[in-house]
């Protein structure tokens, strides 16, 4: 502790213009300054953290460390030399410098580069700040003034919105390309280049006031199309005249849709093709009156709609008339509404989250600001498959643009991804769970018909590995080229960097990622109401199964959840989230948005997590009884048990499903009476027991539950896949059951038939 204030000293009279007491400084003192930077207690005045609204004048310091290095064969030394430069910031949104690579990769995580490979030294809890008080505030190490209560809005003065990130993108990259597409199989993609893409996002933007939208965050326009160039010039078109934009998409459903655009208003959507046009002329509300077609649509269609007294314009009808009345731009501030995202939910109608260009903007500066060296630059190019209607894929491309990178859109079906990775050859990739496991299954599948590759296989895994823990990035190893040369072909060759999010992923699939691409691979955890990000994993952290420190724009505390024995004190709870990502409110619900921002301005997840030793992060659980799927979907399973209780042969159901699988399994308790009654009619002898283990009594309850859960317009997804028959009911005698209430304890009925469940996941898989 004392060499830490003697630090502090010596660097506050650096600030304040005084000489150091002795400039040359000894190893000793290098050591006082990695003591000061991995040390996680450090102290601060305010016991709740909040957002700087206060100071508008007082200066904030960046202390740019430079370090030098000596390397001894594969061992590296450490020492350091601090430079000091002031850099004043603005008030109300305060923004973080924009560190340099060097500065990101000593004072969180990066190591130099020898032999053309990237070292990462191992991740410790020097990355999350604990602040004093009476919670437990967690915050991010990456930018300094976040233990002050201040948290990333921006990373430059003149770029606070999405507006001015495209723009940005333009000035950096020199004009480069921007978005791009193929015409279809074995055709190369072809480029709008940033100037084109502003100018035609214009013209479109004018075309829409044109067309009697009123510029000002007020104005709302739907936007139902799969990811493709125009998705984009839309999304600026509507920044340039600031309005906003809502997605649609087809897991919502007609009738979500319908509601969505009654309650938002919306006059005019931009649609993708003939086929999404009639989906929304079937339950088509009355506010609706233009559709913007981006391509061609049937002259049966375009009748169907006068009909309905909606009007079909083309896309680029929209574009001439906009550019030849070429209405003056209006760009949006920070605190305007830049989307209102619908999530499909749990229950009821889907809630509409409205995020501003700050919430939008403060997610992407923290996630490159944690990046460093690895952040995108203006050389690197993305691959867009995953719906942009999500905020996941959204950050990821607004954050490409910002730094002037290239975005090609993949074909639109998901099974020739390959192909069009391999025309793209991309160097970032936003990935989800589900694409991670296919591929990790099939090769799992092709190991298994030779015991040689089985063993050429896990050699190569335990090397690779051995190189992850020691911090090695690379892809031009032996092994490399004998056993993973066709994973890493298949995403074109040139991968870089992955960021992985929107569900769980098991640890062994995180590693055999890593290992397969040799690239750096980070996990998120995040929310809608977050704009996406709420933590990411560190480069050079190999350890699976946690999803890192909170970003640089929020904080992060656990709260008791006493009636599933989570407690804060034990480092358990409800994770709560705070910082300039934070969600406004949901559109028009003010009930529901007080159910989960509380008065302290906490946003209440829902997710139970853990705080592991290391500082980081790990969601074990969700507070109300719903949880997603691998591939993204939430389930209610409450809903789906109501719905199967309405066969005559279900006493009682248990439904329950994992982030890491992609389906829901049962729990079943027979009605005793029909059951035998049904038995003793169809020749069938023995007791209840018996009964459960009969094929044929299980396939006849499965089929019943199945045909009502279709008759209630279960998805495809919330259906049980397999089901376990059990003989005894569940009740408050066996602890399955609360008192006086008789629900379900969900937690211990998970624990009760875990043995179950996991041979019945064994059989699926």
């Amino acid at each position: 502790m004392k060499s830490r204030k003697r630090f502090v000293r010596r660097h506050r009279s650096a600030m304040e213009g005084k000489p150091a007491s002795n400039p040359a400084r000894s190893t000793s003192e290098s050591d006082e300054l990695i003591d000061f930077f991995t040390a996680g207690d450090h102290p601060t005045s305010s016991a709740v953290v909040e957002d700087d609204a206060r100071s508008t004048s007082s200066p904030l310091y960046l202390n740019i460390v430079e370090d030098h290095r000596r390397e001894v064969g594969r061992a590296a030394s450490l020492m350091c030399e601090p430079l000091i430069a002031a850099a004043p910031l603005g008030g109300a949104e305060a923004a973080v410098v924009l560190l340099t690579s060097k500065v990101i990769e000593r004072f969180a995580l990066g190591i130099p580069l020898y032999n053309n490979e990237k070292r990462t030294p191992s991740f410790t809890c020097a990355n999350v700040c604990v602040l004093q008080g009476t919670d437990l505030i967690k915050v991010s190490k990456f930018y300094k003034d976040s233990k002050e209560g201040k948290f990333v809005s921006f990373l430059y003065e003149d770029t606070r919105t999405l507006y001015d990130g495209f723009r940005k993108g333009a000035k950096v990259s020199n004009n480069g390309p921007c978005l791009g597409w193929r015409d279809g199989p074995n055709k190369p993609y072809q480029w709008l280049h940033y100037n084109e893409t502003l100018l035609r996002a214009k013209n479109f933007g004018s075309g829409l006031v044109s067309l009697g939208l009123m510029p000002g965050s007020h104005a709302l326009v739907g936007l139902y199309s799969q990811n493709c160039p125009e998705w984009i010039l839309t999304e600026q078109a509507c920044y340039t005249y600031s309005l906003a934009v809502v997605p649609l998409y087809d897991t919502l459903g007609p009738d979500a849709c319908a509601f969505i655009i009654n309650q938002a208003e919306i006059n005019l959507v931009v649609c993708e093709n003939d086929k999404k046009c009639n989906l929304l002329l079937d339950k088509a509300p009355r506010c609706l009156r233009k559709l913007v077609v981006i391509k061609e649509t049937r002259q049966a269609t375009i009748q169907r709609a006068k009909n309905r007294g909606v009007e079909l314009l083309k896309f680029e009808d929209v574009e001439r008339l906009g550019a030849q009345k070429n209405h003056p731009e209006v760009p949006p501030k920070m605190t305007d509404l830049c989307t209102i995202c619908y999530t499909s939910g749990t229950t009821g109608n889907p809630k509409g989250v409205m995020l501003t260009h700050q919430n939008v903007m403060a997610g992407i500066s923290a996630v490159l600001t944690q990046l460093g060296e690895y952040k995108p630059s203006y050389k690197d190019t993305m691959i867009s498959f995953l719906p942009l209607a999500h905020m996941l894929e959204r950050c990821c491309e607004n954050g490409m643009y910002m730094v002037g990178a290239s975005v090609g859109f993949y074909s639109g079906d998901i099974k020739r991804l390959p192909e069009d990775m391999k025309a793209l050859r991309p160097t970032v990739m936003p990935a989800v769970p589900r694409l991670l496991n296919r591929m990790y299954d099939k090769v799992q599948s092709e190991l298994q018909s030779s015991c040689l590759k089985r063993l050429v296989f896990s050699l190569g895994m335990r090397a690779k590995e051995a190189e992850l823990k020691k911090g090695i990035i690379r892809n031009n190893s032996v092994w490399d080229k004998l056993i993973f040369g066709k994973i890493k072909k298949s995403t074109g060759g040139r991968l870089r960097l992955m960021v992985v999010g929107s569900a769980p992923l098991a640890g062994n699939v995180l590693t055999f990622t890593r290992c397969a691409l040799g690239c750096l691979v980070v996990e998120g955890y995040g929310q809608t109401e977050c704009a996406a990000p709420i933590t990411l994993t560190v480069q050079g952290d190999h350890v699976p199964e946690h999803v890192g420190p909170p970003v640089p724009c929020c904080c992060i505390k656990l709260v008791d959840v006493p009636e599933m024995d989570y407690f804060a004190k034990k480092d358990q709870g409800e994770v709560c989230v705070k910082g300039t990502n934070v969600f406004v409110g949901y559109f028009k619900d003010p009930e529901r948005t007080i159910e989960v921002i509380d008065e302290f301005g906490w946003h209440h997840t829902g997710d139970v997590g853990m705080w592991l030793p290391n500082g980081t992060l790990k969601i074990i659980d969700r507070r109300k009884h719903t949880f997603k799927l691998s591939q993204g979907e939430y389930i209610v399973p409450e809903k789906i048990e109501s719905i199967y209780l309405r066969s005559q042969y279900v006493h009682q159901v248990f439904v329950h499903g994992e982030s890491l699988k992609s389906c829901v399994v049962g729990i079943v308790i027979p009605d005793v009476d029909v059951v035998k009654c049904w038995a003793v009619e169809n020749g069938i002898p023995g007791t209840l027991s018996v009964l459960c283990a009969n094929p044929q009594v299980k396939q006849l309850i499965m089929d019943d539950m199945l045909s009502w859960g279709k008759e209630a317009g279960l998805k495809s997804f919330e259906q049980v896949k397999d089901i376990y028959l059990h003989p005894d009911p569940f009740s408050v005698q066996n602890g399955l059951l609360t008192t006086p209430t008789l629900k379900m304890k969900r937690p211990q009925l998970k624990e009760y038939f875990k043995p179950q469940i996991d041979d019945l996941y064994r059989h699926l898989d």
